[in-house]
């Protein structure tokens, strides 16, 4: 299928604790991060994009548009559900288009990188042996998915069709 790239683990840790948050950047629109994360949804208080370096396929990351750190303490119960809403689509989204035994859905990063909150969902495949699941699954040390730019343009696409299908469906069960 695909091969797997090893991650210089160490010059990551140096990107994400000395250099600028990533989050923002992308959302700034610098052609540096944003055009090296394929989008695949965004709105006025969140967006949604492919994870560059991808320990399974289909792993996307959600984050709010404006610079919060604390994942609970940085939000009103109304915006924090309301990330929680966009989190549970993009997940049925991701389901839809990838073949997932689980959905692993979690909020990584710390005050000393990866300050922005943002939330990783990362469909596990069926059939990972139980000592390849879990964390291990997700561990950039294991090697993170090399994937054409081509690949992760069509992922993100077909993510991005399922996500606006699934808002059309829920309006539309909001009307009825």
């Amino acid at each position: 299928m695909w091969s797997r790239r090893m991650m210089d683990v160490a010059a990551y840790e140096e990107r994400i604790r000395t250099g600028p948050c990533f989050i923002c950047r992308i959302i700034a629109r610098d052609p540096n991060y944003y055009d090296n994360h394929h989008m695949i949804y965004e709105d006025e208080t969140a967006v949604v994009f492919l994870n560059k370096y991808p320990t399974l396929y289909g792993y996307v990351l959600v984050a709010p548009r404006e610079h919060r750190e604390q994942v609970t303490g940085d939000f009103s119960p109304t915006e924090y559900l309301a990330l929680q809403q966009l989190i549970h689509r993009v997940g049925e989204a991701v389901r839809q288009v990838v073949p997932t035994e689980r959905l692993y859905i979690l909020s990584l990063g710390s005050q000393q990188g990866n300050r922005h909150v943002h939330w990783h969902l990362a469909p596990l495949p069926p059939g990972v042996p139980f000592a390849e699941q879990q964390l291990v699954a997700l561990q950039a040390e294991q090697g993170y998915l090399e994937l054409p730019r081509e690949e992760m343009a069509s992922l993100a696409a077909r993510i991005r069709q399922a996500l606006l299908a699934g808002e059309s469906q829920a309006t539309e069960g909001e009307a009825s």
